[in-house]
């Protein structure tokens, strides 16, 4: 396989990681979450996600909810950082980081801001 065809497939790996993450975060109800593919602007990750969550027992079933979506299909967290703050979560995939931000931090550090130009993925349900 070329580099490229490697970089391809890398890149629809943690897309579909992504989208995942997504959808188990909303299943927990998590709001404002937000996909973006920031290849093309930072070697650190291919796609981050980012989301809100209302308070410290939301963030931790969201947490927990991705982290068991992901164990469940073999992949481990390479880090994570926030464990012992309320109002911030960061899970790192390698390619995708994943910010569960309580909705008052998310404000104050706009991380959208920083991917300015990242495209949106798309992440809900064919019909949702």
């Amino acid at each position: 396989m070329t580099t490229e065809a490697n970089a391809l497939a890398q890149g629809r790996y943690y897309k579909k990681l992504a989208v995942q993450a997504a959808r188990a975060a909303d299943d927990k109800k998590a709001e404002q979450i937000v996909l973006l593919h920031v290849a093309a602007l930072t070697g650190v990750a291919d796609y981050v996600m980012i989301a809100s969550c209302a308070s410290v027992p939301q963030l931790e079933a969201v947490e927990d909810h991705i982290k068991k979506t992901f164990k469940d299909d073999g992949l481990l967290m390479h880090h994570r950082d926030g464990r012992l703050s309320e109002k911030w979560r960061v899970l790192d995939y390698g390619g995708l980081l994943i910010h569960l931000m309580h909705p008052a931090a998310r404000e104050h550090y706009r991380l959208e801001t920083i991917y300015q130009g990242a495209k949106k993925v798309r992440w809900e349900a064919s019909g949702a």
